[in-house]
């Protein structure tokens, strides 16, 4: 397949190399990886499968190297371009551009082994940042907003620059916890409140991603997904109902089963618990370079489970004006059943 891409993450896939200004095009037994001259010399030092052409206009250097090369067909993920790049693009009459859409995600799919241990390390360094946070938050964390606390948690899981965030921490207390991707508000943490943190890291491009929700109270807190320690019965029921679903589906993830099948085993636990209403994502997505992949884990998802595959499994309960619960992990599917990262 002839293909082109400028998605960064997909460049680092092809190559091992990316930057903000760049396109890869694959031609038959032929790679080209086209940047301006800004990035020579690190381009031509680690890029050791694909030919570095330096270009001041890089969809016109791309056009003629099609050209040359007498392709009339060539495929690109409409995701990856604005309009006005796929104008510039496809200039040429006489080169069909067909859309393939997340061309790269469908390649990186099925994580190999590499990958698996780099994924690996990230959850490992993930989950030793959420135990620094917890006792930074045990220590300090008593009157702190959520914007302190946010802040907190960025400086944490970057360890000094050693790391990347995967995104932008979520830092939410009790009510606010409701909005699934919170902002971090002047909201300050008292004892007894409740505490969702959603983080993941960087480690050598591959990301983690990771949920918990936990009771700080004058003991502190601690980010154990089977210590929530909540006081109130009715949190902790509605805990326990999130949980379940997580359990169930972890269990019972299989190979060969359609995504969409595994999304309904966590949302039936859910709903049969009266809360149908109130799981309002999808169970899980890929976890990869990007920390949004393949496959996607929802009610429409066509993705069959296969054998490699690594996404999350993050049912959540939002209550608007009153609580969010989510517990996410991130899980390898092999041959005989998933295993949590």
């Amino acid at each position: 397949m002839n293909f082109i891409l400028k998605n960064e993450n997909a460049l680092f896939y092809e190559c091992g190399y990316s930057c903000d200004n760049a396109l890869f095009l694959k031609l038959e037994d032929e790679a080209f990886f086209i940047t301006d001259a800004r990035y020579s010399f690190e381009a031509s030092e680690m890029i050791k499968n694909a030919k570095v052409v330096l270009a001041q206009d890089l969809f016109a250097s791309a056009r003629e190297l099609l050209e040359k090369a007498g392709i009339d067909r060539v495929c690109f993920d409409p995701k990856d371009f604005s309009y006005f790049e796929f104008k510039e693009l496809s200039k040429s009459a006489n080169i069909v551009f067909e859309e393939k859409l997340d061309l790269s995600k469908n390649k990186r799919i099925i994580k190999n082994t590499k990958e698996l241990q780099l994924l690996q390390n990230a959850v490992n360094f993930g989950k030793e940042c959420f135990e620094e946070f917890a006792k930074f938050i045990s220590q300090e964390g008593h009157g702190k907003s959520e914007k302190e606390l946010h802040f907190k948690a960025c400086e944490i899981f970057q360890k000094k620059g050693a790391l990347g965030l995967s995104f932008s921490p979520i830092v939410a207390i009790n009510e606010n916890a409701a909005k699934a991707h919170a902002l971090p508000s002047d909201k300050c943490l008292e004892y007894g409140d409740l505490l969702l943190v959603d983080a993941g890291v960087v480690y050598q491009r591959y990301c983690s991603d990771r949920t918990r929700t936990a009771c700080f109270d004058e003991s502190g807190i601690v980010f154990d997904k089977n210590k929530p320690n909540f006081k109130d019965k009715e949190i902790m029921q509605i805990y326990e109902v999130v949980k379940q679903a997580q359990l169930q589906a972890i269990e019972k993830a299989r190979v060969g089963m359609m995504a969409r099948e595994l999304d309904f085993i966590a949302r039936e636990v859910i709903k049969n618990a009266g809360f149908e209403k109130e799981f309002i994502h999808s169970l899980g997505h890929g976890v990869g370079l990007d920390i949004h992949e393949l496959p996607n884990i929802s009610p429409r998802s066509d993705y069959e489970l296969k054998e490699g595959m690594v996404f999350t499994i993050e049912p959540g309960i939002y209550i608007k004006d009153k609580l969010g619960i989510r517990i996410e992990d991130m899980i390898y599917l092999d041959k005989e059943k998933a295993v949590v990262l």
